[in-house]
């Protein structure tokens, strides 16, 4: 009886401290839909970000496709802006085809040896400036052409005439076809520095690019043209006119002297003459 009753004692407590039933199971469950509502959050927010990327990258993507478009639209090729842009590289192809025939004489005329490899080099980058203006027609669907530039025939002109009115073999004709180079410089410079401008205003970003590393090698060749000026040939120039100065005053002194013989000479024969009328 005893052992009944102790084993029914038992039993009550194990059921006191055993977990009711079903109790694990439901904490499993929650921990399970807590995993999955976690889960299900993260995986929205990685697709929102996801998306966001995306979205950034689609933006990234056309502003990549708008800077590097070439060709513009048919509206933009007929406004007057582009059609002054056209104009403006068929004038500078022309001003540059033109240079590669007045560089070679510019070369021959110079006479220290700086001069003539300075005109050399400027002649080779100008066949290159040649083909970049070719290349920027064919960016934009063009045919290269050329018009007729005024103001690079009358500079190239300028120069020429400084050849004929200047010494062969003197410092002062190279300081005067320094100065003549100089001219054709700053007009390319402003050339290209405005055609790269209007190119990246129509948002033609990659001729842009190629117009300002023309103007960029054009400003390299003016500095180098300077430095050469002012290193050596304006100082030897200024030489050739002192000696001249000086050859000019021998000169005058010699016309006195033979001014003064011949003044004599006419006297001494003069008054020969009246002596034998007197006798």
């Amino acid at each position: 009886m005893d052992t009944n009753k102790n084993k029914t004692n038992n039993t009550s407590d194990k059921d006191k401290t055993s977990t009711p039933k079903g109790t694990s199971k439901d904490t499993n469950q929650n921990s399970s839909n807590e995993s999955a509502t976690q889960n299900s959050n993260n995986s929205t927010q990685n697709s929102s970000q996801e998306n966001q990327d995306k979205s950034n990258q689609e933006d990234d993507t056309g502003m990549d496709e708008k800077k590097n478009s070439q060709k513009p639209s048919e509206t933009e090729k007929g406004g007057p802006l582009f059609t002054f842009f056209i104009a403006g590289l068929k004038d500078i192809l022309y001003a540059e085809k033109h240079l590669l025939e007045a560089l070679p004489k510019m070369q021959k005329a110079a006479t220290t040896n700086e001069l003539q490899e300075a005109f050399e080099d400027h002649y080779l980058l100008t066949q290159k400036h040649v083909s970049r203006i070719e290349k920027v027609f064919k960016m934009l669907g063009e045919e290269p052409e050329a018009k007729k530039c005024e103001a690079i025939v009358g500079i190239v002109k300028e120069g020429e005439n400084t050849i004929k009115e200047t010494e062969d073999g003197s410092m002062t004709r190279d300081a005067g076809l320094i100065i003549a180079a100089q001219k054709v410089e700053h007009y390319e410079i402003a050339s290209y520095g405005g055609l790269a401008a209007l190119a990246e205003t129509l948002e033609l970003y990659d001729i842009s690019e190629l117009l300002h590393k023309t103007l960029e090698e054009e400003e390299q060749t003016d500095e180098l043209l300077t430095m050469i000026a002012e290193s050596n040939i304006n100082f030897a120039a200024k030489e050739d006119d002192q000696e001249g100065e000086s050859d000019q005053e021998y000169d005058d002194e010699n016309e006195e002297d033979e001014d003064f013989y011949d003044e004599e000479y006419d006297e001494n024969r003069y008054s020969s003459q009246q002596r034998r009328f007197f006798y």
